[in-house]
């Protein structure tokens, strides 16, 4: 098989969230078990540090790779989705997997997946686990694909867990409370495994402690640590929280003896998109008009996105959006400001949701603009419209800033 036609194969055969929604969610690790033990166990090759949270956990795992390539570990990231090509999933020290090991990958299991009616996480999880056991890293930073508890990457022992923050996402699978959804992504907390939680929240704190005492695990909350203020590549000032937890993280590792120096640390997060090709956070496109793009899409990421907006100085402002269509909208059309011109569009995706949907529930509540048949067409119209001093906004959706960068 050839690169595409295993990606083809990979996202029309098998069940996957990122396109399929929720009939793509498993209710237990038995597959992933499964495999595993398939492949001889890789994750047992190396050491690993488990990353979970309703956001920031992207930012979290690009940033402490970069601090451990800096401290000149030989690093593995697996993270999830990916923008524009499926190997971004995979990575280390910034080097995506070759198109080689994935085919390859694929062709010799591919009987087994279709014999076990794996999803396409779990493939993935198998895949990256069995890379970075052959190419024999270090270290390697496993960020959770959705929830934690029931997780496919919910079955390596890590150095350390991070739990960034709680908010109300994906409640048709994780629950629709913050404290349900906490136990969730609290089911990444092991026996004995200090756990990091990067926010304080007084909903979720009492249930992660509880976790964390039923296994014996040192709990630590990043945000009440008196550290060292750190600057990062990654702009946004939603990125300060990251960072404390992130430092937090690193703190735990120096205690466990991994040789990391505040040089390594000040370097590593100054470094982040060099180090790991990190792409979509806040990230300035142009300038006059200055154009940025973010992947924020729930609530919670939107909150710090439309803050930072906020600060920003324009004369006029310009929001090319487009969302999934499950999307609660409601949950997060209060944010978003009505002085601004929308172009409505839908990400290239079955799950998208029609453009005219959207501005029709837009307009509903006051925010104006108009529909067009494309992420591309909706982008290229605001530049066309926008004068220099003009600020251009997009987001919405991963999806809709893939098609973007």
């Amino acid at each position: 098989m050839r690169y595409n036609d295993t990606l083809d194969w990979m996202f029309s055969q098998l069940p996957m969230y990122q396109r399929q929604g929720k009939s793509a969610y498993k209710v237990d690790l038995s597959n992933t078990a499964l495999l595993i033990n398939h492949l001889d166990n890789p994750h047992k090759h190396f050491k690993t540090i488990h990353v979970a949270g309703t956001n920031g956990k992207g930012s979290s795992s690009h940033m402490l790779a970069s601090i451990l390539q800096e401290a000149g570990y030989k690093v593995g990231l697996y993270t999830s989705p990916h923008l524009k090509d499926f190997r971004e999933r995979i990575k280390i020290n910034g080097e995506e997997v070759s198109k080689q090991f994935v085919t390859g990958f694929i062709e010799r299991n591919k009987l087994f997946f279709e014999a076990n009616q794996l999803s396409f996480f779990e493939m993935t999880v198998g895949m990256a686990f069995e890379y970075f056991s052959q190419e024999k890293v270090d270290i390697a930073v496993i960020e959770v694909g959705l929830g934690g508890r029931l997780d496919s990457t919910n079955i390596i022992s890590p150095e350390v867990s991070v739990i960034t923050n709680i908010g109300l996402d994906h409640t048709q699978f994780l629950g629709n409370t913050l404290e349900l959804i906490a136990f969730e992504k609290g089911g990444i907390i092991k026996t004995k495994i200090p756990v990091v939680i990067g926010e304080t929240q007084k909903e979720t704190k009492p249930v992660f402690v509880d976790l964390a005492t039923k296994n014996n695990s040192e709990i630590i909350f990043a945000d009440q640590q008196d550290l060292n203020v750190y600057e990062s590549d990654l702009k946004g000032d939603y990125q300060a929280k990251n960072i404390q937890t992130v430092v937090t993280a690193i703190k735990i590792l120096q205690k466990k003896s991994y040789s990391i120096s505040s040089r390594d640390i000040k370097k590593g997060l100054l470094n982040v998109i060099r180090n790991t090709g990190l792409l979509g956070r806040w990230q300035v496109l142009n300038e006059n008009p200055k154009v940025v793009c973010d992947t924020g899409h729930n609530r919670e990421g939107l909150i710090y996105v439309m803050k930072q907006l906020s600060n920003e100085v324009y004369n006029n402002l310009h929001i090319v959006f487009g969302v999934v269509n499950d999307k609660d909208l409601s949950s997060i059309i209060d944010l978003l400001p009505k002085k601004a011109e929308y172009y409505f569009c839908k990400p290239n995706i079955s799950r998208g949701l029609a453009a005219d949907e959207l501005k029709e529930v837009f307009n509903a509540h006051n925010l104006k603009g108009e529909s067009y048949n494309s992420v591309n067409e909706a982008y290229n119209i605001a530049l066309e419209k926008a004068n220099a001093d003009d600020f251009i906004f997009i987001g919405g959706s991963t999806f809709v800033v893939a098609e973007i960068i």
